[in-house]
């Protein structure tokens, strides 16, 4: 998989000057609950190469803001929106509240434009492959011309081994792809259709084309194919103690946190009445590894190598689809971003849970069910001390507005316009500034109206000028997620949890000094306190937040 890395690298003064005036095509990698440091390129153990040649060719974003779930976020990605914006402000649903406002609509609006129709309307021909996430109207009625992927349009989750979970739209258009029995694992079939999309895209020789990959991988149930999750067992065999510590100093050297920086304590486990669904751990501290028995720690193993062997395959898939533009001499000029979706994903306690999410169930697997976990019919999460692991060295995870639910890897790389950026890109970006960021590499005017009704104008704005290294003014970026709030500008952050023991109140950090938000300054600074608090309900009155969300 080199032959691209050198080709992004070496590409010729001639190529680029034959680019010069083409659009782009765009290609946009989503992953599902990846940890913010998962990647190689970002501290992590799990072997990312094909990923972190991209990030060496490319940009690094210090991390991208997301809206702590995965519906929301994706329905921030695709339009350009706040979430609450765009009608997902917590999650999908097809029984909205006619109590809570058009903000929990519970799938998109009308009052937006989407990537693929935006970039439709400039020519494009809009692809997508993966998790939709968004209930109805599906990706067909919002602008792509081609689907495969999940068939329940509100899923968060699939069997990966079930081919008839997954389908092809439009209606009626005949999968142009086969397995024999056994032979499909969906990640890999998400590839196998990007590639099947680029191939029929390619007919169509006068446009350019927009690729969506959303894949559901790492998202639980974990689940990768037997000998890719064995290549995994002796790494996470050593326990999440060692590797948070390894990972941290890794993250060191790479300079995206400071050589000064002390590594944290693990996080809380957040608090549930039912004390089973937190594995006993309610309002506790994640296990220090070697507390726990030798049965335990492997069937631990099992499930976090479970989940390391499918950002492997993510990774894979990456590589072959960058080899495959290398190889149609379209890399050069095509735009690709690689991103997730949220923090990595704690449900619901240390020893994760088995079966339907939410009723207490972990089992302890040995002997067959330990060597059969992942396969086909099963279903595992891996738990909150994995989770904290993924996120190191930041605080809480998925579902909060701390930095660890909200942060995410963001790549970038356009090599006919964009320089390799030797450092990281610190100015903090968002999902929402992605629509802008391809809307203007493309050219495409974002339009006042879609189908004759008045559209939002984009709450992001395009991250060009941060990828070619110019300065860029701050701006407040607000979250909200199902009770849990944060307000970021500049280095100062305001933050209130949900699912804690102590009085929930707002806490004010300074990111600069304390990324893993470990020293809390409301009392220091009230004044700055105030100023985001007050920013922060100026923005949820403007976008019909629901202040009295539960926090459960």
């Amino acid at each position: 998989m080199k032959a691209w890395a050198f080709a992004v690298l070496l590409v010729s003064v001639a190529w680029l000057g034959a680019a010069e005036g083409r659009r782009p095509n765009v290609l946009v990698i989503l992953a599902d609950d990846l940890g913010y440091s998962d990647l190689g390129a970002y501290g992590g153990e799990i072997p990312t190469p094909n990923l972190d040649r991209l990030a060496k060719a490319g940009a690094r974003f210090e991390k991208c803001t997301t809206s702590a779930r995965c519906c929301p976020t994706r329905a921030s990605l695709i339009t350009g929106l706040h979430p609450h914006e765009a009608g997902i402000g917590d999650f999908v649903t097809a029984k909205p509240s006619p109590k809570r406002g058009p903000a929990y609509t519970g799938h998109l609006l009308d009052n937006n434009i989407t990537i693929p129709e935006l970039l439709k309307q400039s020519g494009y021909s809009t692809w997508m492959v993966g998790k939709w996430h968004m209930g109805s109207p599906g990706p067909i009625q919002r602008g792509f011309d081609a689907y495969y992927g999940y068939k329940n349009l509100q899923a968060h989750s699939n069997d990966q081994w079930e081919p008839a979970a997954y389908t092809r739209l439009p209606a009626g258009t005949p999968a142009e792809l086969a397995y024999a029995p056994g032979k499909f694992y969906v990640t890999d079939v998400f590839t196998d259709y990007a590639l099947e999309f680029l191939r029929q895209a390619r007919a169509t020789k006068d446009k350019p084309w927009f690729l969506y990959l959303a894949h559901s991988s790492p998202h639980f149930p974990v689940q990768a194919p037997k000998e890719s999750i064995d290549r995994h067992m002796a790494t996470y065999r050593r326990g999440w103690d060692v590797l948070r510590a390894e990972r941290f100093t890794r993250m060191k050297a790479l300079g995206l946190v400071a050589a000064d920086a002390v590594l944290p304590p693990l996080s809380m486990v957040p608090v549930e009445a039912n004390n089973a669904i937190a594995n006993g751990y309610s309002g506790k501290p994640n296990p220090a590894w070697e507390s726990l028995p030798a049965d335990r720690r492997e069937d631990l193993a099992r499930r976090m190598a479970t989940f390391a062997a499918m950002v492997e395959h993510v990774d894979q898939g990456v590589g072959r689809l960058l080899a495959d533009l290398e190889q149609h001499g379209e890399l050069a000029n095509t735009l690709v971003v690689f991103t997730s979706d949220n923090g990595a994903c704690y449900e619901w306690g240390p020893f994760g849970f088995d079966g339907a999410s939410r009723v207490g169930r972990t089992d302890l697997h040995v002997g067959e069910a330990l060597a059969g976990m992942g396969q086909a019919g099963t279903h595992s999460s891996y738990g909150s001390a994995w989770a904290n692991l993924g996120n190191t060295p930041l605080n809480l995870y998925k579902h909060f507005c701390n930095e660890g639910g909200i942060s995410s890897p963001l790549i970038v790389a356009w090599p006919a316009k964009l320089k390799p950026s030797t450092g990281w890109i610190r100015s903090p970006a968002h999902v929402m500034d992605l629509l802008p960021t391809v809307a203007a590499a493309a050219g495409a005017t974002y339009p006042a109206e879609r189908a004759g009704k008045p559209i939002l104008p984009s709450s992001g704005r395009s991250l060009l000028p941060d990828l070619r290294g110019e300065a860029t003014p701050d701006r407040g970026i607000p979250t909200a997620h199902e009770g849990a709030r944060g307000y970021r500008l500049g280095d100062w952050k305001i933050v209130w949890g949900k699912r804690q023991s102590a009085p929930v109140t707002w806490q004010l950090f300074d990111l600069s000094m304390d990324p893993s938000e470990q020293h809390d300054l409301a009392a220091q600074r009230p004044e700055k306190l105030k100023e985001l608090a007050d920013a922060w309900m100026a923005w949820a009155k403007r976008c019909g937040v629901d202040l009295g969300s539960s926090s459960s």
